[in-house]
């Protein structure tokens, strides 16, 4: 049996869904913050109770904040294992986006209090770790373990840019959270970068090059 079934029912552009693993040592993986131009990249795995399913798991994008935060707690009360991973501003201007986002995956799964057996990954690329699995494309929206692990890892996210955004309130980083918004780039003009901007994206770079 499958404990990690498909969420959306299937259409054109999803395939039927199969998934190369049966047991219950499974992970789902997925992170948010690569297109914002300030902060960390943050990952997160998770690993589902078959034994304790919960109800709305969703792609993290289509939920209130209200409704992610209370998912995300139960999320955590109810999981075998919830683990998150970070790549740093420095990290993703060293390595880029695309291998920091990796880094950060890595991170998450080997952060796990129960080592899963197999691991599902939103995206079309695994994070190069030596636990075998598939990538999913939009598997946020698909599998309810990669659901999960989008939702913890969105809230813990915007929880970093509400801090930030209490220690420099004139960026707006509570609202737009980080990604380039016209008030985010008006506010880098007039203020100029803080040390957690991520100076290989070209709206920072450009503003450091004058």
């Amino acid at each position: 049996m499958n404990f990690i079934p498909e969420i959306t029912t299937q259409g054109p552009e999803h395939p039927p869904l199969v998934i190369h693993y049966d047991g219950w040592r499974l992970a789902g993986v997925d992170e948010v913050g690569r297109g914002p131009l300030i902060g960390s990249v943050v990952a997160c795995a998770v690993m589902l109770d078959p034994g304790r399913p919960i109800k709305g798991l969703m792609d993290s994008k289509k939920l209130t904040p209200a409704r992610r935060e209370a998912l995300a707690a139960r999320i955590r009360e109810q999981a075998l294992a919830v683990s998150l991973g970070e790549a740093t501003p420095g990290e993703i201007d060293t390595l880029n986006i695309h291998h920091a986002t990796h880094l950060a995956m890595r991170r998450a799964i080997d952060g796990l209090s129960v080592t899963p057996e197999y691991l599902l990954v939103d995206g079309n690329r695994m994070p190069g770790h030596s636990i075998p699995g598939q990538a999913i494309v939009k598997g946020d929206g698909r599998v309810s373990a990669i659901a999960a692990a989008s939702i913890v890892a969105k809230v813990a996210r915007d929880a970093q840019m509400q801090a930030l955004d209490a220690r420099h309130p004139g960026y707006g980083l509570a609202a737009h959270k980080g990604y380039p918004t016209k008030a985010h780039l008006e506010a880098l003009e007039r203020l100029g970068p803080l040390p957690e901007h991520r100076r290989s994206f070209r709206p920072v770079r450009a503003l450091l090059q004058g």
